[in-house]
């Protein structure tokens, strides 16, 4: 299981949880258990999130590998250049 901090606003739809943890071993994995441990963030997710898996910052690259012993930060979508 991967530990998955959920950043700023997200935190809301997570009960103010700064840290859950997840069984998944791809992003796209990882997204649905959170929708399915939170609904409240499915609308969130359907319109954009961010990951951040090990430093490296993801948008939709949905068979991503995540390794129990990941880094994973959750965060609103991130936008711009």
């Amino acid at each position: 299981m991967a530990d998955v901090t959920i950043w700023g606003s997200l935190r809301r739809y997570t009960d103010g949880a700064e840290t859950v943890e997840v069984a998944a071993s791809t992003s796209r994995e990882l997204l649905e258990a959170l929708v399915a441990a939170y609904p409240g963030l499915a609308d969130q997710v359907a319109a954009g999130v961010s990951l951040s898996i090990d430093g490296e910052v993801y948008k939709d690259a949905w068979f991503t590998p995540i390794n129990p012993d990941s880094e994973v930060i959750l965060m609103p979508l991130m936008v711009g250049g």
